[in-house]
């Protein structure tokens, strides 16, 4: 194992502990997830080897050679980053959670190509909450009409948002958008009970994301490093 990347797992645990505590959140209640994107699959079993079981992936073929590559481990394999359509088998095929999905077309082809044989496919409506034209998502104003056709879908399971807001140093301003995916996801839950994860969060805005409600955090830089 990399003493390096057990050492920084330890210190976003002890980090996501410390949020929880200061916000008045249930210990435990926030899930670590390492995002592995470009890294090589012998760092991600440094990972799980520390005891992470929750992959995010950005990149479909890339994860793909990692999930063969990995395949005694047994780990969660998220989808995070933008789906195109000619993608979208693969995704349904070797992924237990998409984060990313943010249109109908999307949607209806994860739940169409989902095998029966497996679990429904999890899934996170992706919401462009600080409405930049550079970001994949859909805005909060078209989130119910998804959501409900999500509904109707027997192979997917609508599971929560997940947001990427535009970048700043200011958690003032982190904790803003926050809110407004979790206020769009409690308004969601009246109909969609279903609906009670928040991915939110990343190195730079963590804290903020956990004290606004944050269920899963996507870490990558303050696990892995630098990129190269």
């Amino acid at each position: 194992m990399s003493p390096s990347i057990k050492l920084n797992i330890a210190k976003v645990q002890q980090r996501i502990a410390e949020a929880e505590k200061k916000y008045g959140r249930k210990t435990d209640s926030v899930q670590l997830m390492a995002v592995s994107k470009t890294r090589p699959a012998s760092m991600v079993r440094a990972a799980a080897d520390a005891g992470l079981t929750e992959i995010g992936e950005n990149y479909l073929q890339e994860a793909l050679d990692k999930q063969r590559e990995l395949a005694d481990l047994g780990l969660t394999w998220h989808f995070i980053g933008p789906i195109q359509s000619n993608k979208t088998r693969a995704i349904a095929e070797h992924f237990d959670w998409v984060h990313s999905v943010d249109r109908l077309k999307i949607a209806q082809r994860l739940n169409d190509q989902r095998p029966e044989t497996m679990a429904p496919l999890n899934i996170c409506l992706q919401v462009n909450i600080s409405g930049e034209e550079s970001k994949s998502g859909l805005p909060l104003e078209e989130l119910d009409s998804l959501a409900d056709q999500l509904a109707a879908m027997p192979n997917i399971s609508a599971r929560g948002l997940m947001a990427i807001p535009q970048a700043t140093d200011s958690i003032n301003d982190q904790r803003q958008a926050f809110t407004q995916l979790a206020d769009a996801l409690h308004r969601l839950q009246q109909k969609h009970p279903t609906m009670t994860t928040l991915s939110m969060g990343m190195s730079n805005d963590m804290d903020a994301a956990i004290a606004e409600g944050a269920s899963i955090v996507r870490i990558g830089t303050d696990i892995f490093g630098p990129r190269q």
